[in-house]
């Protein structure tokens, strides 16, 4: 069936041809797609989510994929030892459970392997290489306008922008960056500690990322210093064989949040130690209270603290400047280092290309309203994957998304297939 843009109504296909698998259409003369069901932006896990269940509810959707493959930047700028920070049954994607045989904490090569079954499951087929460099709401005909790839514009009644918090990485601009000789990368490029073996490695922040870096050039056995500026918490990942994170949904269920921050920095202290002496200052609110506030997540320890007691991964203070061979800290001390990995995060690129100013934030490309009501904006404007809650805020924002919109798409059907009956 295919919807007049304007009125909603039917129309026959006869100056037009079917296209994309069934689910678009091409007009003759034009690069032009219309797409009859919601256009998804990214072939990410939040886009396949949100892809799995409109198609559970019988609802048609198409995904335009920058790159060439789904799921880009677990494949290509992730390093080879990342495992899921939290158990399996939190990181599942909608309607279909990770494989039995798989270990609590999947690999990278484990999590790749079941999304590639997840889209041959719900036979997914995305666009690739149509990289969005701009989309509009168009108020004349009420239908939202994306131009992606070499020239393609396609129009579509519901955007969903599924491209997520990691879009791009984010390079701090340091003084002298430029004058630095030795490997200067992003943890997006950085894949294995081998490939560092016996250098003077500097990795620029303290995160879940940059922790396990410096673990896995330690590892390697290259000489790891990890600059930390800001203070952090650090948690044992399991606590007496449960999960921290599954302890915390539980403390959450009957404890007030600083209650629940008490016993998990409790916990943290019985079974790590005191962490400040070696560096790592903890903020005065706790590690739940303070994710909520700003979306800082804390770290979850799986050996690096132990490195930095034993002084194999030593904690440096922040960079004044770069040198040729080396840095500057802000206390004044100068060291040489062979490489240089900054583990500073990435950043969401919404605002680069989507026109629209109400729903999000131009400052930081998250959706301003917070979750859990983040997921829907005005004029068929749909968001997942922004939750900064990981696999399972995209899980929820897909399930909502769909039942949002399928429930557009069945009131649509319904009403075109009752003017038809009345002409007819």
């Amino acid at each position: 069936m295919l919807w007049d843009l304007k009125s909603g109504e039917q129309k026959p296909p006869s100056h037009l041809e079917l296209k994309l698998h069934g689910e678009a259409i091409r007009s003759n003369n034009s690069k032009r797609i219309w797409v009859p069901g919601p256009l998804i932006i990214g072939a990410g896990p939040s886009g396949l989510a949100i892809a799995a269940c409109l198609k559970e509810k019988g609802v048609p959707s198409l995904i335009l994929e920058k790159e060439n493959c789904i799921a880009s930047s677990w494949r290509m700028r992730t390093y080879e030892r990342l495992k899921l920070h939290l158990p399996k049954h939190f990181c599942e994607l909608p309607l279909m459970p990770f494989p039995p045989d798989f270990p609590v904490y999947p690999t990278k090569q484990q999590f790749i392997s079941y999304l590639d079954s997840y889209i041959k499951h719900f036979s997914i087929r995305p666009l690739f290489r149509m990289e969005v460099r701009k989309a509009e709401y168009d108020n004349n005909i009420d239908f939202w306008r994306i131009n992606a790839g070499d020239d393609w514009e396609f129009i579509s009644r519901w955007l969903i922008v599924a491209t997520g918090e990691n879009a791009e990485a984010m390079v701090p601009k340091i003084t002298g960056m430029s004058e630095f000789k030795g490997r200067l990368l992003h943890t997006s490029c950085y894949k294995k500690g081998d490939d560092f073996r016996r250098e003077r490695v500097l990795v620029v922040g303290c995160g879940n990322s940059g922790m396990e870096v410096c673990l896995d050039l330690c590892n390697n056995h290259a000489e790891a210093s990890m600059v930390v500026r800001d203070k952090l918490h650090i948690l044992p990942r399991e606590v007496l064989g449960v999960s921290t994170f599954r302890l915390s949904v539980l403390l959450l269920r009957w404890l007030p949040v600083r209650v629940a921050d008490f016993l998990l920095l409790l916990c943290a202290r019985l079974i790590l130690g005191d962490a400040e002496k070696h560096g790592l200052k903890r903020p005065k609110i706790g590690p739940l209270e303070l994710k909520n506030s700003t979306g800082k997540t804390p770290v979850l320890d799986i050996g690096a603290l132990s490195k930095i007691k034993s002084g194999h991964i030593k904690v440096v203070p922040g960079i004044n400047r770069f040198l040729d061979k080396g840095v500057e800290f802000v206390d004044g001390r100068q060291e040489e280092f062979d490489t240089i990995i900054l583990a500073t995060g990435y950043r969401s690129n919404v605002t680069s290309w989507l026109k629209e100013e109400e729903f999000f934030c131009k400052k930081n490309g998250f959706p301003r309203t917070p979750f859990p009501n983040s997921w829907r904006g005005k004029n068929g404007l749909y968001a997942t994957g922004f939750t900064r809650r990981g696999l399972l805020g995209a899980s929820m924002d897909a399930h909502r998304i769909a039942e949002d919109i399928a429930c557009q798409w069945n009131s649509k059907t319904a009403s075109a297939n009752g003017a038809l009956d009345k002409k007819s």
